[in-house]
């Protein structure tokens, strides 16, 4: 009799233990299953007529060489150093603008014209300055000659000297402004003076702003025009945590913008800001091999990076499964059952998709077929 009471005891000791360790159990899978329903399981159960119906197949992880394409998104810049200011050398009004906001320019191209009395002026000091020059020149041989013979004294031949090179250093300073602002002091002479300069394009490339107009008076310092050199395009693209490590400098891409995705021009990755933001991703520099008219300043654009194959482990594409932005598998757990298991997806071809970390799904049987309609049934069933 009391060996009876111990038993039943024990047994009933062996239930409570039971049902709380089931209870727990329950918990842990309600709490790994929130997205789905409150209370409820991430598996699912099949019935005979719903397994002939939905013809689940299994099928186990596989390692397999895949070669990875990761697609990156981002925008198109201009390096800073390609970028340029334009202003007049001189001061004075303009007098003529020749091109307008966008246009295309071509190196040497006159921008503007910009008029003022100063330009006369630094044109007679040139010609004046030549001729005094020259007659400095004609002093100091005849003053040479004649202190080489006694007829002069050295302090008259020094100061023949003094006069010749300051005028002739005057000169080459006048001559170098003059060159500055654009007129050739070769053919320059009285009849052909004039009170206009233009103001060149530095390169070929598009006018990017206007920052003058007709009439106004400028002053050296001031911006006339902002100028974008196309050759310095570069394409901002976002990278991914988890394809940090594939992506690197160097490593030839495809890029296309989204107005003509057929059509994709070549470009290098030059640099890798070794820095990931507050949405999880870095910044990838790249640089088209050819100037591309049909990428501009501020267009967005998509990339493409082709990784070299690599033995990986994955399972068939059937065989995962997508649910508010995240990725699963089932595992096939005996008598119809079926769970629901997240999973780090990597890259994708025609048949695989990689699985990240995937030692936990060793010689498990994955759903192959099926596995979406398993996913839907479970969805019906949280709702």
């Amino acid at each position: 009799m009391h060996f009876r009471k111990i038993s039943i005891y024990s047994l009933g000791l062996a239930l409570v233990l039971t049902s709380c360790s089931g209870k727990k159990e329950e918990e842990k899978t309600v709490y790994e299953n929130t997205k789905f329903a409150k209370n409820d399981q991430n598996t699912v159960h099949l019935t005979d007529k719903q397994q002939q119906t939905i013809g689940v197949t299994t099928v186990t992880i596989q390692n397999r060489n895949m070669e990875k394409l990761i697609k990156l998104n981002g925008k198109a810049e201009i390096a800073p150093s390609h970028i340029s200011s334009v202003s007049s050398i001189m001061g004075g009004h303009i007098k003529s603008i020749h091109v307008i906001s966008g246009s295309h320019f071509n190196k040497g191209q006159v921008l503007a014209v910009v008029e003022d009395p100063q330009f006369i002026q630094l044109q007679q000091d040139y010609l004046v300055t030549k001729a005094q020059l020259e007659a400095a020149r004609l002093n100091y041989n005849r003053q040479k000659d004649l202190n080489s013979s006694k007829a002069s004294s050295d302090k008259t031949m020094q100061t023949a000297l003094a006069d010749y090179s300051t005028l002739n250093a005057t000169l080459r300073g006048l001559e170098e402004k003059l060159q500055l602002i654009g007129i050739n002091v070769k053919g320059l002479h009285t009849g052909n003076i004039r009170s206009r300069i233009n103001v060149y394009a530095p390169f070929t490339g598009f006018v990017s702003k206007i920052l003058v107009n007709n009439g106004q008076y400028i002053n050296p310092a001031d911006t006339l025009f902002e100028l974008i050199n196309p050759a310095g395009l570069l394409l901002e693209l976002k990278v991914f945590e988890n394809d940090m490590n594939d992506v690197k400098p160097g490593q030839e891409i495809l890029v296309y913008n989204n107005q003509n995705p057929e059509h994709k021009s070549s470009a290098k990755i030059i640099s890798v800001v070794p820095s990931i933001e507050e949405r999880g991703s870095a910044t990838a520099i790249a640089k088209l091999s050819s100037v591309n008219s049909g990428f501009v300043k501020g267009m967005y654009v998509n990339a493409e990076v082709s990784i070299s194959s690599r033995y990986t482990p994955g399972v068939p594409n059937e065989a995962v499964v997508s649910f508010e932005n995240k990725n699963y598998v089932f595992e096939d757990l005996g008598n119809s059952d079926y769970k629901m298991i997240p999973v780090i997806t990597g890259t994708s071809d025609d048949q695989f998709t990689e699985i990240i970390k995937a030692d936990f799904l060793k010689n498990k049987k994955i759903v192959h077929k099926g596995a979406y309609s398993l996913l839907m049934m479970l969805k019906n069933k949280a709702e």
